[in-house]
């Protein structure tokens, strides 16, 4: 499938309008020089389609190209409709899908203008892969996702005193570092209060926005009243996955009894499978190991690059 590159944008400051320039060079690792939202991050370049821009503006408002905070716009593709992991090749500059659209929390230019933005609903971030030059009129080559690319993975720690800085969080590096070396590309760590609000944002983010493949959650799986992990686990999910908690508290049992106090859950948003695990940098190590085997065939399953088991 080919599109192309209707205009390019860029700005100095964050949460403002970009303006149209003659072109835009990008770097890995980096994405565009000179744009405010240039970084060693996973949201480097955003893209909107240009069919989406002209909806807006048949409704009546007079927006110009950047005006959503966009990068580039391209005509041709439903940019929100491709899954993450997507490529977009334009001249010697390979771009790479890694979100769908984004929480708007401050709100910006456009949306204080006219009371509404498209990017946080039609808009797609990429982070770039190979350097180049990128400019109006540029045919932009898409192409698809890598069905066998190694599995994506984030962790959530969830910790009162964690996020307060009163103490290391040895668990949720620890996830990272282990998934890692079992061959996952691990998107993101992140470390937050035991408050339910903040870990389903971010579940349902990591799981819709970034569709990563599986989330691991430590902490606030105890009898401790902040202890609500599987509360909210549970509200974000579509199916319930009870085998995979139930061997963890199985296995946990061999080594200490204390872990029939465990409360942890398992579910699936989609095609996302959450898990939680316990608070412990030892008991982290101990679950993982042991899940890790079978669980490349349950994600395989859901990730349909394998069949069921025969019956």
């Amino acid at each position: 499938m080919n599109g192309k590159v209707i205009a390019v944008c860029t700005s100095e400051k964050k949460g403002t309008a970009k303006t149209e320039v003659p072109f835009i060079e990008l770097r890995p690792e980096h994405g565009i020089v000179g744009d405010a939202h240039a970084g060693n991050w996973h949201r480097q370049v955003s893209l909107l389609a240009l069919e989406k821009i002209e909806d807006f503006r048949a409704r009546g408002a007079e927006v110009d190209f950047g005006a959503f905070g966009e990068n580039i716009i391209i005509e041709g593709f439903d940019l929100k409709s491709l899954p993450v992991g997507t490529r977009f090749q334009i001249g010697d500059a390979l771009l790479e899908l890694t979100q769908i659209g984004k929480e708007c929390h401050t709100h910006c230019a456009i949306y204080h203008q006219v009371g509404d933005c498209i990017m946080p609903r039609e808009g797609v971030f990429t982070i770039v892969l190979e350097p180049g030059t990128v400019k109006a009129g540029d045919e932009v080559e898409l192409i698809e996702a890598d069905p066998s690319r190694a599995y994506t993975a984030a962790w959530i720690t969830l910790s009162d005193k964690g996020a307060a800085g009163e103490r290391e969080d040895k668990s949720g590096p620890l996830i990272g570092e282990i998934l890692t070396e079992a061959g996952y590309n691990v998107a993101e760590g992140i470390l937050i209060p035991d408050e339910p609000n903040q870990l389903k944002a971010q579940l349902i983010r990591l799981a819709d926005q970034r569709q990563v493949n599986v989330i691991f959650t430590t902490g606030g799986t105890g009898f401790a009243p902040r202890d609500v992990t599987p509360e909210a686990t549970a509200e974000v999910c579509d199916r319930m996955t009870p085998g995979i908690s139930e061997a963890i508290r199985a296995y946990s049992m061999t080594k200490t009894p204390k872990a029939m106090l465990s409360r942890g859950t398992a579910g699936m948003r989609g095609k996302t499978l959450i898990i939680n695990l316990p608070g412990s940098p030892k008991a982290v190590r101990e679950c993982l190991e042991y899940i890790l085997g079978p669980l490349e065939h349950g994600l395989a399953i859901m990730m349909e690059r394998d069949s069921e088991c025969a019956r």
